[in-house]
């Protein structure tokens, strides 16, 4: 029976085994970015709202440009007022046409009028200033758009090298359920040769069952970085995996990197120019009190018939108009856009500090990162001393089987720790370049 349970026991690991290795797809960093740059759903809704602004900016080009239209209407009228206007138009009016009882009873008359219209705004100041803050706007989800890629590509790193450390993991694992299992052996010759006692042997098989369990983790973890990794990327896995093309390294690099926040980061800057926006809307609502200065000319074509040019004339003019009161609106609106500028300075400032706050914060705990992986490298060489001792005094009998096992849980345990920590340290060192950039 317990050569059954053996046998299940050995199948179950070598299908977790297969279904783990297969259709696992090699990839390095860059070729992560690069589909990155290809594929991610956010940053494509980033571009499509810098569209959208640029969109809203090319519409501004109506404060210069003229507004032409054309139409063709046609009528049939007894209107005594319309039949001598369309009368009029097409040039046809005669001597006759005077005559009171016509004018009172026309007949039934058609008039077709082809008009071109064309309208040229020559000063609007409020326009102007509405233009400059579309602009603002639209520069500002430029900026947004590429902060945006290089947070995305902070994340791809940092799901890169979780992915790392899980296949680092299950190497550690491996070799530590090679280990245990070599334990066993010894206990269970011990335990035939009856120098040992059953719970001894119960303790190591215990010990074994534990890191088979903790192997399993590590691969499901392996498997939650890939999902990670395809959503950033917008691919469909299908069960697959990915595996890193460089393992993770055990040792770190130490640079001095400038803590200080810079104007010139992308999103500071779009704030800037959010805060711009805001201002010259602002001043856009204040010229609204000033008059404006619009040019309009009309070329018309009338004839009795459809289509007809028989009859042409133009109209051109200019127009000065000015709003006085208009029961409070401009006021209100101005004072609306004014509060809205003062606001957005403020979110700047605050976000500007929050930032600097955020860069302080970051610096600090790459400091701890550091001495956290010196002391966990230490930790972990002792751990491997301690636990070679304590085997060899073991495979003499000079030591108890429980202070092996805690011995050999602790080497474990403490390397798993240091590969954590050498983590750590490069995500933070990585999330401290992109707050300085």
């Amino acid at each position: 029976m317990k050569h059954l349970h053996y046998i299940f026991f050995t199948g179950f690991l070598l299908s977790s085994f297969l279904s783990f290795s297969q259709d696992t797809l090699t990839i390095s960093r860059n070729d992560l970015l690069q589909k990155l740059n290809d594929k991610n759903l956010q940053l494509k809704i980033a571009e499509k709202n810098f569209q959208s602004a640029k969109a809203d900016y090319h519409q501004s080009r109506a404060v210069f440009l003229p507004n032409i239209t054309a139409s063709h209407t046609g009528i049939s009228t007894t209107n005594p007022l319309m039949v001598f206007g369309s009368k009029l138009n097409q040039e046809i009016l005669t001597q006759a046409d005077f005559n009171p009882a016509l004018l009172n009873n026309p007949d039934k008359t058609q008039n077709f009028a082809t008009k071109f219209e064309i309208q040229q705004p020559i000063l609007n100041i409020d326009g102007m200033y509405e233009r400059q803050a579309a602009k603002s706007t639209m520069e500002a989800f430029q900026l947004q758009t590429e902060r945006t890629k290089e947070y995305l590509e902070l994340e791809v790193s940092k799901a890169y090298m979780q992915l790392q450390l899980s296949y680092k993991a299950i190497k550690v694992l491996e070799k530590a359920n090679g280990t245990g299992n070599a334990n066993l052996k010894f206990v269970e010759n011990y335990f035939k040769q009856g120098l040992l006692q059953k719970t001894d042997l119960l303790n190591v098989q215990v010990r074994v069952g534990e890191i088979t369990n903790q192997l399993q983790y590590a691969k499901s973890n392996v498997q939650n970085a890939s999902d990670y990794l395809a959503f950033l990327l917008n691919e469909d896995t299908n069960g697959k995996t990915y595996k890193p093309a460089e393992e993770l390294d055990n040792s770190i690099s130490i640079e001095e990197i400038n803590i200080s926040l810079s104007d010139n980061r992308k999103d500071i800057q779009a704030m800037s120019k959010s805060s711009e926006a805001y201002e010259r809307m602002m001043r856009s609502s204040k010229m609204a009190f000033l008059p404006r200065l619009n040019a309009f000319g009309s070329y018309e074509l009338y004839d009795e018939n459809l289509f007809g040019t028989s009859a042409k004339g133009y109209l051109v003019g200019a127009q000065l108009s000015w709003t006085l009161f208009d029961g409070y609106k401009s006021i209100g609106k101005y004072e609306k856009a004014k509060a809205e500028s003062q606001k957005a300075h403020t979110e700047k400032e605050q976000y500007k500090a929050q930032s600097q706050m955020e860069l302080n914060k970051t610096s600090r705990q790459l400091k701890d990162a550091e001495n956290k992986v010196n002391l966990s490298q230490l930790a972990f060489e002792q751990s491997q001393e301690a636990y070679r001792i304590r085997q060899n005094r073991f495979t003499q009998g000079l030591e108890k089987t429980t202070d092996l096992l805690q011995s050999e849980t602790q080497m474990i345990q403490k390397e798993l720790e240091h590969l954590q920590s050498v983590f750590e340290y490069n995500y933070t060192k990585q999330y401290l370049q992109f707050l300085t950039k």
